[in-house]
């Protein structure tokens, strides 16, 4: 039988998202950065006002509005305005290059382009970005050409009414971190999200005492969700402009968050970061880490400089926060936690059969936060959706307690000799080295065994470089016959668009190579 969360009874409604700070604290800060403080009233009317001049362009109801923009209160204005005018916000990752802009452009169809002006060169580079109907309004821009932000948020209301719009009608498409192909375009409606924000506020258990500190990409659904979530429930968020330890420590000591999300990778650059003292962490009640799997190490020192333990989460852009660590209950180190308030989760073998507990499977996900589709793309859709189950393609197993347990993901399980291998698993292994930085693992064809174990391996800086049977050996004392064949020696190791190990990366690098076996301790260069 299908395992279910709790029951939802949170409900947001994405026509009036600020409704419970304006309430009850309209001239206290609802946004705060490092160069600003934002009341809710300010919030409120910022972003009518911008939704007011984003329909008096052109702009009409159902239109997608692309973003480009590094963290900065002024994309929590936009995104506001794009639920107040009607508009599908389309945020691309900061990180995109011309060639991916004009992908996620193209699928999404834009009529607009909200940028920062550092990104004029790129936009100019790319096919799309100055044939938009519409064109473009920039950010921070000093020549006075165009349309430009600053300008757009301060003009008064335009006098026209806002639209009322259907609860079925798309409001965001994200583009997946294109893992297994190009990114698709995962569309939320805004009953879809007004879900996913209910979801996140009642299993989080934010409320209006909250502070919130994202520190991580408002462009990724992780970094909207937290902090829309947030301020949907009357809290305040707290707008980090980078994830290093300059940028986050001073938020820590000034604006005492409550909650805080960071990726394992920031996490473990910020714990380590000379300055760090644990009086930093004395106001947070929450920590969550999610995107990736934090490893043992990660968390060890973060509970030696912190004093509590950080809570794994799962999601997925497709379905938003499915899982975690219950906040007033069993932390669970190592598991993803439990399943969030109105999910239910299936764990099903190759022929769509549910799998006993403890036993691994493909996790099935049902909830009212469920994408609606790809944006144009039914066959993906159609392939990913079925009688109203998403699959996720990860591999995943249920204690008896209904904890879950990530075993990696479908596409990038290595069968070795018949046996599933999952990368994750032997990249931790690796990472508890003391010379090793990060590690990622693939398999690479072999006509005998199937695939044979690979692993990419960036060292620290400074030490003493360990060989490759000296690597191996240690993988394979905590992983047995699951450790890499041959080690990869790398510069830099190549990351997705979302800050993630980019897996497929690897893959063409060890294309390019024609497969073959490297020599013992053979070095590459490779830049993310």
């Amino acid at each position: 039988m299908p395992l279910a969360g709790p029951t939802l009874t949170q409900t947001v409604t994405i026509d009036d998202l600020l409704r419970n700070g304006l309430a009850s604290k309209s001239d206290e800060p609802a946004l705060v950065s490092a160069k600003s403080r934002i009341s809710w009233r300010e919030l409120d009317e910022a972003s009518t006002r911008l939704a007011s001049q984003y329909l008096a362009i052109g702009l009409k109801p159902g239109d997608r509005v692309a973003s480009l923009m590094p963290n900065r209160p002024a994309l929590v204005i936009h995104y506001l305005a794009c639920l107040k005018a009607g508009l599908v916000a389309t945020p691309l990752n900061y990180r995109y290059m011309p060639p991916e802009i004009d992908h996620a452009l193209e699928v999404s169809g834009a009529s607009l382009l909200f940028h920062h002006a550092e990104r004029d060169g790129d936009i100019s580079a790319s096919r799309y970005g100055n044939r938009l109907p519409l064109g473009v309004v920039r950010y921070r821009a000093d020549d006075g050409r165009g349309r430009q932000y600053e300008e757009l948020v301060e003009q008064p209301h335009a006098g026209a009414s806002l639209p009322t719009v259907d609860i079925d009608a798309p409001a965001f498409i994200y583009f997946t971190s294109g893992s297994t192909g190009k990114p698709k375009g995962v569309t939320h409606t805004r009953r879809t999200f007004g879900a996913m924000l209910a979801a996140t506020i009642q299993g989080m258990e934010l409320n209006a005492t909250d502070t919130f500190l994202p520190g991580s990409s408002l462009s990724h659904v992780g970094g909207s969700l937290f902090g829309l979530s947030m301020l949907a429930a009357g809290g305040r968020l707290v707008i980090a402009r980078g994830t290093n330890g300059p940028e986050i420590l001073p938020l820590l000591e000034q604006c005492q968050p409550t909650v805080m999300f960071m990726l394992p990778a920031t996490l473990t650059t910020l714990i380590r970061d000379h300055d760090v003292v644990p009086e930093d962490f004395s106001s947070v009640r929450l920590c969550i880490s999610g995107g990736d799997k934090v490893s043992h190490e990660l968390e060890h020192e973060f509970i030696e400089l912190a004093g509590f333990l950080i809570d794994e989460t799962y999601g997925m852009t497709e379905i938003g926060l499915a899982m975690l660590n219950p906040p007033l209950g069993e932390n669970r180190v190592g598991s993803l936690g439990k399943l969030g308030p109105g999910y239910e989760a299936s764990i099903r073998d190759e022929m769509g059969q549910e799998v006993p507990d403890d036993s691994e499977g493909r996790l099935w996900i049902r909830s009212p936060a469920n994408m609606s589709g790809y944006w144009n793309n039914r066959e993906a859709s159609a392939e990913t959706i079925v009688d109203g189950w998403l699959d996720s393609g990860d591999i995943m197993r249920v204690d008896s307690d209904g904890y879950y347990w990530f075993c990696g993901r479908k596409k990038q399980i290595i069968v070795h000799d018949g046996s599933n291998i999952c990368p994750q698993e032997v990249e931790e292994a690796l990472e508890e080295h003391e010379s090793v930085e990060s590690a990622g693992v693939i398999g690479v064809h072999d006509l005998v065994h199937g695939e044979n174990v690979r692993a990419y391996v960036m060292l620290r800086k400074g030490v003493k470089r360990p060989t490759s049977a000296e690597l191996i050996a240690f993988a394979r004392e905590r992983v047995g016959y699951k450790a890499p064949e041959d080690i990869v020696f790398l510069d830099d190791m190549p990351l997705n668009a979302t800050g993630k190990t980019d897996r497929v990366a690897l893959k063409q690098l060890a294309m390019r190579s024609g497969g073959r076996q490297p020599e013992s301790d053979a070095s590459s260069n490779v830049t993310g």
